[in-house]
């Protein structure tokens, strides 16, 4: 009967690279598990750590063994286990000898095709800490590390130095090798407060180990909450809120094992520049959360974390406000040089930034997007004046020196900057927004010019990057294209613009000279954006056959496709829905499949169900035609429901196909008519049942 223990494996490195330690935490654990399954060997839960300077894995009641198995195997067919003179075939004793056997040993498999040879063995399950170490090495052999690095004399390769390696079951340890390490149940504590060894006498004891004895955090967790705390408990005492961003929050865990809170402050004359500016410098250059009141507006304040208890923290404190001081002032220094220029008078400098090789300059692009932003902005009858304005400047806060300096404020300062040249309030958040949506779920543009200049500027480089010929492929997509797609359509939809895509993806075409086939590469844009839009639609809860019955009839407005989906996925839920969707193929197998053409027009019928529903279909159509004028698709659809007892009627009591050619041909016509009212709106027959 099988027992179980629990397991530790610790790998003990350098500091590893934190913004990839939580990645690679959740690899090595997600890994461990896919090889303990894989074995057969059954564990009861599973937990990661990981600190700065080391990765561990437990796994709780791992049983010691796998299970005994019993193992069937079959040979060849019977008939070919024989030679000619009875004796067994070279296939046969192959088989044997391959089984570890006799061939009189052998049994026979008697199955629906045929007779087969043989052989059923009990096999043996293997003890679990001999299966370990190949797991734990294929484990580590499989973590997501672009790069592996080599150090001193070792031929072993891995993100960082490794210096210990931690193999517990139960209380014994596995002896073998990890990464040219060999393993034991010695680990290490902080480097600093507790640099002796800890010996682990069980794996259970791990984290609380490292705690008491090693001044170590080891739960990642559990220091990302404590990080959390202690930030707000430090704000709050000089009457603030700390600024706290997951991601920094995940970076400051990743480079602590034992955090401990300064707070620090800075000249208050830098809370004149864009708050922005001051929260990217202390987040992305310092690691620091910026401090704010409690109206959202920011203190002089910082909160920095240590990885030691110094004795003299006010030393720790004065260090980090020397360090970021000169980095507000160079802030500074950007705001004001940068103001000397207003927007406009960086335009021409556009023109020597390459944006792509064969699409031209920045300069070409602005001149391109203008002439869409003009284009979209008079289709919906919005002030193309702002909107040509914003396009002009939207990518002149890319010469700038503090967008030179901070990437990520690409937009942002262009709001900053013009409002400081009194450009309109509009123009100047168009600026900003014409980068939304930034990431999934995030907000589209919330003004009409931050729409119109969103979409152009996206819609200009996807047909451009298209057009010379650099499709995504795979996972590669450097042009962030299926973004942009995904941006377009979220940005239309959920504002509610009647944009017709199709229109839009032409006229940004024609603007782009080096397309050798503008027909074709439309095409594939097109492509590629309603691709992104099935995407989209089945993340909002859609099914794949509801967009089908929709894409079908290809509505060129996203917005229009969005509200005749409603009305399928509507429509599917009444009673009539099933038996409507499944006339409607067969409508459109018998339209498709006849050799005969419809009548012009539904001509003498001869049966009260097809004149029924020949009465039933032209009241139907002329009730829809208003609905269709307000885009009321799920009320046309409901309209449409009407018909199912009449269609029903119709298939049970009239042969369409019948040899009187005349006849067959207006009963064609009828079923037209009513296929043509239901593709108004979509077409039901891709409905699953």
């Amino acid at each position: 009967m099988s027992t179980s223990q629990h397991l530790l494996f610790e790998l003990g490195s350098e500091e590893l690279p934190p913004k990839t330690l939580l990645k690679l935490s959740d690899a090595l654990l997600n890994n461990i598990i896919q090889g303990l399954n894989a074995a057969d060997l059954t564990f009861t839960g599973s937990k990661a750590y990981a600190t700065p300077r080391r990765l561990a894995v437990f796994i709780e009641n791992l049983s010691s063994a796998q299970p005994d198995k019993i193992v069937e195997k079959r040979g060849p067919a019977v008939q070919a286990a024989f030679a000619p003179d009875g004796t067994p075939s070279k296939a046969a004793m192959g088989f044997a000898v391959s089984c570890g056997t006799s061939f009189e040993q052998l049994e026979r498999l008697l199955t629906d095709k045929g007779e087969w040879l043989s052989y059923t063995q009990a096999v043996k399950g293997q003890e679990t800490k001999n299966l370990i170490p190949d797991i734990i090495r294929q484990s580590i052999a499989g973590l997501p590390i672009a790069k592996r690095m080599r150090w001193g004399s070792f031929t072993t390769e891995f993100v960082r130095p490794v210096h210990w390696a931690v193999l517990l079951y139960g209380d014994s340890v596995i002896d073998t090798e990890i990464l040219g390490l060999k393993t034991g149940a010695s680990t290490q504590g902080h480097r600093f407060h507790a640099p002796q060894k800890i010996t682990l006498t069980k794996p259970e004891d791990y984290a609380d180990a490292l705690y008491k004895q090693g001044h170590v955090i080891a739960d990642f967790e559990q220091r990302k909450t404590l990080i959390r705390d202690a930030a707000q408990k430090a704000a709050a005492a000089v009457n603030g809120i700390a600024h706290i961003e997951d991601d920094l929050l995940e970076e400051i865990a990743a480079l602590n094992e034992w955090p401990v809170p300064i707070t620090g402050t800075f000249d208050p004359r830098y809370l004149e520049l864009p708050p922005e500016v001051l929260i990217t410098t202390m987040q992305t250059n310092q690691k620091y959360f910026p401090v704010k009141n409690a109206d959202g507006g920011l203190l002089a304040y910082f909160i920095t974390f240590s990885n030691i208890e110094s004795t003299n923290p006010k030393s720790i404190q004065q260090g980090n406000e020397r360090v970021v001081t000169p980095r507000l002032s160079d802030a500074e220094f950007f705001w004001n040089q940068d103001r000397k220029k207003t927007l406009e008078d960086r335009v021409d400098s556009l023109s020597s930034v390459i944006f792509q090789e064969s699409l031209g300059t920045v300069f070409e692009k602005t001149k391109r997007v203008q002439n869409l932003a003009k284009f979209i902005a008079g289709h919906l009858h919005a002030n193309v004046e702002l909107a040509e304005r914003a396009a002009l400047l939207a990518k002149t806060d890319l010469m700038t020196e503090m967008v030179g300096e901070f990437g990520n404020l690409q937009g942002i300062m262009g709001r900053y900057y013009a409002q400081a040249d009194n450009e309109p309030a509009e123009v100047a958040l168009a600026l900003e927004e014409q980068y939304f949506p930034k990431q999934s779920g995030s907000p589209t543009p919330s003004s009409t010019t931050g729409q119109i200049l969103a979409i152009a500027e996206k819609m200009d480089t996807l047909v451009g990057i298209f057009a010379v010929g650099l499709i995504p492929t795979g996972d590669k997509d450097p042009y962030a294209l299926r973004r942009a797609a995904l941006g377009i359509l979220r940005t239309i939809i959920e504002n509610k613009l009647n944009i017709n895509i199709i229109e839009l993806v032409e006229f940004a075409g024609a603007q782009i000279k080096t397309a050798s086939d503008q027909s074709a590469t439309s095409d594939r844009v097109i492509d590629f954006i309603f691709d992104r839009l099935k995407g989209y639609c089945l993340d909002q809860g859609y099914t794949a056959d509801e967009f089908d019955a929709v894409i079908t009839v290809t509505p060129a407005e996203p917005l229009d496709f969005m509200q005749r989906l409603q009305a399928v996925k509507a429509f599917r839920q009444l009673p009539e829905a099933e038996s409507l969707a499944a006339a409607n193929k067969r409508i459109r197998n018998i339209l498709k499949k006849s050799e005969s053409q419809p009548a012009a027009s539904v001509g003498a019928l001869i049966e009260a169900q097809e004149k029924q529903l020949l009465q039933a279909a032209l009241q139907s159509e002329d009730d829809i035609k208003p609905l269709l004028a307000q885009r009321d698709y799920q009320a046309t659809l409901n309209r449409l429901a009407g018909l199912r007892n009449d269609v029903d009627a119709f298939f049970d009591y009239v042969m369409v196909m019948t040899d009187d050619l005349d006849l067959r041909a207006n009963r064609l016509a009828l079923l037209n008519l009513l296929s043509e009212q239901f593709l108004t709106c979509a077409d039901i027959s891709k409905l699953q049942s």
